[in-house]
């Protein structure tokens, strides 16, 4: 089970980890490269005392720079293969079964899907549901990561679907819950 806590500042990351997000994923959305390198060393260092693995999002470049386990690559994000060839994980996003079977096809460590469930961080994106999640963990042959509108009252039923782990942005902070959810723990 995955708990992969999309963050933008250093207190949600260690509220994250403290709460049992195993994957800390820095989303600074419209920086250079070179700012977020610079902004993103805290999180590296963070990951690495915490053992928590480390994924920036859609930059391969700033990854690199950053000794990053991993980068995760949205659906018009280029690097895939760059990604790859230095030995990066690498996440892909499909917000559909046609997408993640495409996206399936470039190698991917694991796909994030969604989003599950509608969300004011994708406003403009349609909501799979947990059928749809499902549709897209038996069409692939990868780990998938459900994202979408998923918090502790919910997320048990994304691993029940098939998916490998969830990923929240919102509710990033409330990471103990989720951990307690997916661990069929009672809250």
């Amino acid at each position: 089970m995955i708990l992969h806590a999309i963050v933008d500042d250093l207190e949600t990351a260690r509220v994250a980890r403290g709460g049992g997000a195993t994957v800390i994923q820095l989303r600074l959305k419209g920086l250079a490269t070179s700012e977020l390198v610079e902004r993103g060393r805290p999180f590296r260092d963070f990951c690495t005392k915490q053992g928590a693995l480390f994924v920036v999002d859609d930059d391969v470049q700033a990854a690199i720079e950053l000794a990053a386990d991993g980068v995760h690559l949205g659906r018009n994000d280029g690097g895939a293969e760059r990604a790859r060839e230095t030995g990066l994980l690498l996440g892909l996003s499909a917000q559909d079964l046609e997408e993640a079977l495409s996206a399936s096809q470039g190698r991917p460590n694991y796909i994030g899907a969604g989003p599950v469930w509608s969300t004011p961080t994708k406003p403009e994106a349609t909501a799979i549901g947990i059928e749809g999640l499902r549709a897209i963990c038996s069409a692939v042959d990868v780990p998938v990561i459900a994202i979408g509108g998923i918090d502790a009252t919910n997320a048990g039923a994304c691993l029940e679907a098939g998916a490998t782990g969830v990923a929240v942005v919102r509710a990033a902070a409330n990471a103990a819950a989720i951990h307690a959810a997916l661990s069929g723990a009672a809250l």
